[in-house]
């Protein structure tokens, strides 16, 4: 493993960005802590006081304050509103992921603030998105896949619903679809020179995700039920099965070459692969599978499929998959202090991104960060003193 980048050497794509990062949870940290890996500097504006957390981390495990100049404010306070619409004139990207109507009651949406600053893109977070009959209700990742149908998908035949964790919803129709829509805004901006409002719901980002699959029930090639589609585990060569020491292994050979390089070292029976997609023969083909794959340890399948295009992989845990030669050979973790975690994603050739840590004392006084925001030390000095901000 490779050791993350000190703070104030930040390189990357977004270098020279000044982004704005309302503190939430969840998806909009992520995107932020992305966005600052990229070589945006990211301002998180956090509320004076005690704050609630799912699960409460040390700094040096809190990945919603890596990355980022912190400031504390009180934003009941006018003086306070006012300093962020200052910030906001001189930052590229606000993004926030409160319920809609939050940041207008605190005099911070988008109109007023794009009235000061028109080049800025402004991002949005919420669940439902800002309108709508359930836009006000609240919910996870899990809520905004039940609504989606995607929790309906997921599982064996005759199963309940499974949730993949809470990456779907929150991280893969949130952060992901929240980052795209802010670099096209940018890239729109880069030719019109004005800003617009990125409005992202994870039920709407997290159904795009299915677009293939519903062009697919389209076309009447994938059925609405659970487990008994080709890549729901409805497929007896697309499924994990349990080994002898009762771990497991994946195995994906969809294509008939892949299958047929399976089949042989399995061994399968040749019937098997002349009707592979013979939905007849595959409660028979599950069974022989599942029956010879519990002959052998994970260990003993991973060292006989290696070097193959059979498709077949161990199904590691996080800790393991951290050790595996592959991902130790293109340095895919990184630590952070004694923290190890997956490496910034993409790569860039020309200007690489560099995972970020907690931000030294140093770089956490105010003085520094306004600075970077083009307040002189006298203003600071008066906002301390009058007690806008902490020291």
């Amino acid at each position: 493993m490779t050791e993350a980048t000190p703070q104030g050497a930040k390189s990357g794509p977004l270098a020279g960005l000044a982004v704005i990062e309302m503190a939430g949870l969840g998806p909009v940290p992520l995107a932020a802590l992305m966005l600052s890996e990229m070589g945006a500097t990211v301002l998180r504006i956090e509320r004076s006081g005690p704050t609630r957390h799912i699960m409460p981390l040390p700094v040096e495990y809190d990945l919603d304050r890596h990355g980022r100049d912190i400031l504390a404010l009180d934003l009941k306070r006018p003086e306070c509103v006012e300093l962020v619409l200052r910030l906001a004139e001189k930052a590229d990207i606000l993004i926030e992921g409160f319920r809609p109507g939050v940041m207008e009651r605190l005099g911070l949406g988008p109109d007023g603030i794009l009235a000061r600053n028109p080049a800025l893109v402004y991002g949005r977070m919420t669940g439902f998105g800002q309108d709508g009959p359930l836009a006000e209700r609240a919910g996870h990742d899990i809520t905004y896949l039940a609504y989606s149908g995607i929790l309906h998908a997921i599982g064996h035949e005759g199963g309940r619903p499974v949730p993949p964790l809470n990456l779907v919803g929150d991280y893969g129709g949130g952060t992901m679809m929240l980052i795209a829509g802010l670099l096209a805004a940018l890239f729109q901006r880069s030719r019109s020179g004005r800003g617009q409002v990125v409005d992202t719901a994870m039920v709407e980002g997290a159904s795009m995700l299915t677009l293939p699959l519903q062009a697919a029930m389209a076309a009447g090639l994938w059925n609405d039920r659970r487990g008994v589609n080709l890549l729901d585990s409805g497929c007896p060569f697309y499924d994990t099965y349990e080994t002898a020491d009762r771990h497991h292994i994946a195995i994906g050979c969809l294509e008939p070459q892949f299958f047929a390089e399976f089949a042989r070292l399995l061994p399968l029976d040749q019937q098997f692969v002349a009707g592979q997609y013979d939905q007849k023969l595959w409660p028979r083909m599950r069974e022989t599978i599942a029956a010879r794959v519990r002959e052998k340890s994970r260990g003993e399948w991973d060292r006989l499929f290696a070097g193959t295009d059979a498709c077949v992989a161990p199904v590691l845990s996080f800790t393991e998959a951290r050790q595996h030669p592959h991902n130790r050979a293109r340095a895919a973790f990184v630590n952070v202090g004694r923290f190890p975690r997956p490496a910034p994603a993409p790569r860039f050739s020309a200007t690489p991104s560099a995972a970020s840590g907690p931000a030294s004392e140093n770089e956490r006084t105010v003085a520094s960060i306004l600075a970077r925001f083009g307040f002189q030390e006298d203003e600071t000095a008066t906002l301390v003193k009058t007690g806008v901000i902490g020291r």
